[in-house]
């Protein structure tokens, strides 16, 4: 290995032009960790959130963003089981993706599945982690039920389609375009609403409302999401792309005996992680390996050109997920 390696830094706080270039020393592996040589690295929200000084990494994480990769292991650190240097796995990273070399948690690998490509392998761990964690441990979607993601054609809402429809659930969807509704069809959503000319409540509520919620948008969708969620109803938040904070009339959750709850991904303890990544292993890897769920792809590009990839995903013109090329 050599001791340099090229990696994306966030030269201070800013738009995607903050990126830049640079060369930092290759990690070591620490205890319970591997060093990967990264193939292709994911692009996330979190990671734009990080460049504009709005998502501080956690206490021993990487300043580097990047908070999923594919690759091969390079190095194994004591304590290390199951994994040995030559093997080809994604990753999910505490920071750091964006470099040539990252060092994570050994139980945070996973496998690429057989007959995916490193490339879509990478788009894995994020989105399948964040859906599984919050659509089926959190919120406990089980089949038959009605299920609302909005963001439907994100990293996130067309794995959460695909992965509810593989498990029986009656997928609903918004998005903001015809092009977008139509994608998340062709996932398995039975019915798209487009919101600019659809009201999501009134369509959802026709149906018998929904008794799941996947939001990422927060802001004045907080409301309308109780109003459209079915008695027991469950709401899990995962981010706020419109805002945290809201007017909120909490008779109706108590008249329709609703779970609002929610959850972020990077801060969680290495051990809560490592139990999705076995949930995942044991429940959803069979599905990705026979084609029945695939990463939606939608652009790639060079490590150097990190600030366009930003610049990309930010202009929500995207479907599905956004890599950079870093090896391979």
């Amino acid at each position: 290995m050599n001791q340099m390696m090229r990696a994306v830094e966030i030269s201070q706080p800013g738009g995607p032009d903050v990126l830049q270039l640079t060369e930092r020393p290759v990690p070591e592996p620490q205890n319970g960790q591997v060093i990967l040589k990264v193939a292709y690295a994911g692009v996330n929200r979190p990671d734009a959130l990080q460049r504009a000084g709005a998502y501080d990494p956690p206490p021993g994480a990487s300043d580097l963003p990047g908070l999923e990769a594919s690759g091969e292991v390079v190095a194994v650190g004591a304590g290390v089981e199951g994994l040995s240097v030559g093997d080809q796995v994604c990753a999910l990273l505490p920071g750091g993706g964006y470099a040539e070399y990252v060092a994570t948690p050994a139980a945070h690998c996973l496998p690429v599945p057989t007959g995916m490509g490193m490339k879509e392998a990478a788009c894995l761990p994020e989105t399948f982690f964040t859906v599984w964690s919050n659509v089926f441990m959190r919120g406990g979607l089980k089949a038959g039920e009605r299920f609302l993601v909005h963001g439907g054609s994100s990293g996130i809402g067309t794995t959460a389609i695909q992965l509810a429809h593989a498990f029986g659930a009656r997928v609903f969807a918004t998005a903001g375009s015809d092009e977008k509704c139509e994608a998340c069809v062709k996932l398995g959503a039975e019915r798209v609403i487009n919101y600019h000319d659809e009201d999501f409540v009134g369509v959802m509520r026709a149906e018998g409302g929904a008794n799941l919620i996947l939001d990422m948008v927060g802001g004045d969708y907080i409301p309308r999401n109780v109003k459209t969620l079915a008695e027991d109803g469950r709401l899990v938040q995962i981010a706020f792309l419109q805002g945290p904070k809201v007017e909120l009339n909490f008779a109706l959750m108590m008249v329709k005996r609703l779970t609002l709850t929610g959850s972020t991904l990077r801060p969680q303890s290495d051990l809560a992680k490592a139990k999705i990544a076995q949930e995942l292993r044991e429940a959803v890897w069979p599905l990705l390996e026979a084609g029945r769920v695939a990463p939606v792809m939608d652009s790639e590009f060079d490590l150097a050109e990190a600030s366009a990839a930003h610049a990309r995903m930010e202009s929500s013109g995207h479907i599905g997920k956004i890599v950079l090329k870093v090896s391979g």
